[in-house]
């Protein structure tokens, strides 16, 4: 299976020539049959730096709670990652992790672990952009 990336941009293909010059030189390999061609817009997986932001917040939560930061990691998943299913007729509560998010599923569970922070233990978590991101991360990154 072959697969070649590209980029639209503005309406327009990014490197036009390039990509359809790659799609002819694919076509010419494959072996004669039918085939199918498939387009699909990449989805990228949670960042290091958001994986990271996310530790920072639960190290912070640990210490100020006094609870583990892998049980706040996992409590956050099975409040807003679970989901039930129907299993062999029986209703089931499945959690799911943050390794499999998508940047932006990564950043909604981001907002709300810190909306439900602030409001259920009064704690604010700085984002990167803050004012105050630089003494929290100094804080908290030797405890990730």
């Amino acid at each position: 299976m072959k697969t070649l990336k590209f980029i639209k941009k503005d309406g327009e293909i990014q490197y036009k020539k390039y990509l359809l010059n790659n799609l002819e030189n694919s076509l010419k390999t494959i072996a004669n049959g039918e085939h199918v061609i498939t387009i699909s817009k990449l989805v990228k997986n949670r960042t290091i730096d958001q994986n990271r932001l996310m530790w920072l917040w639960f190290a912070c939560v640990e210490h100020e709670t006094g609870t583990d930061k892998n049980d706040v990691h996992d409590y956050y998943c099975g409040k807003f990652l679970s989901r039930m299913v129907d299993i062999n007729g029986m209703s089931e509560r499945v959690f799911s992790g943050t390794s499999k998010l998508t940047t932006i599923g990564m950043k909604n569970f981001l907002d709300k672990v810190q909306a439900d922070v602030d409001s259920e233990f009064g704690i604010l978590l700085p984002n990167p952009n803050d004012l105050r991101w630089k003494e929290f991360e100094d804080q908290y990154k030797h405890f990730i």
